[in-house]
């Protein structure tokens, strides 16, 4: 029997982390080592590896999960702010945590809000 993910454990409360979202099929919570304001993983229940393992089964949870990052992005008051979408696949994509999941990254300051000279 293949041992659980830290992702599967946080879904089952098994591990703690600061969830901004849960349901039947999708879990979010902030990542430990933010890159943006806000770093949000978003997780489907269901363990799939990667991108890679995808099925044509799952084009259904595929959707719903897009949906469920449109809702916490409004919920996080980034609809107008902008935000990104960014999935790791594989170790030279960058994947740590082999349990499908998609970074909501947001929350930074529009050029319009900063200060002159400062850096994004």
């Amino acid at each position: 029997m293949k041992r659980k993910c830290i992702f599967c454990k946080i879904y089952n409360n098994e591990i703690p982390a600061k969830v901004v979202y849960k349901d039947k099929k999708f879990i979010a919570f902030y990542d430990i080592k933010p890159l943006a304001p806000v770093h949000i993983l978003v997780v489907p229940k269901k363990h799939i590896d990667s991108l890679n393992e995808l099925k044509n089964k799952e084009k259904g949870l595929i959707g719903e999960l897009f949906l469920v990052i449109k809702k916490i992005v409004k919920k996080m008051n980034l609809i107008n702010k902008g935000y990104k979408v960014v999935i790791n696949v594989g170790k030279g994509g960058g994947q740590i945590i082999y349990h499908l999941h998609f970074h909501l990254l947001g929350g930074w300051r529009s050029n319009e809000e900063r200060e002159e000279g400062e850096m994004p």
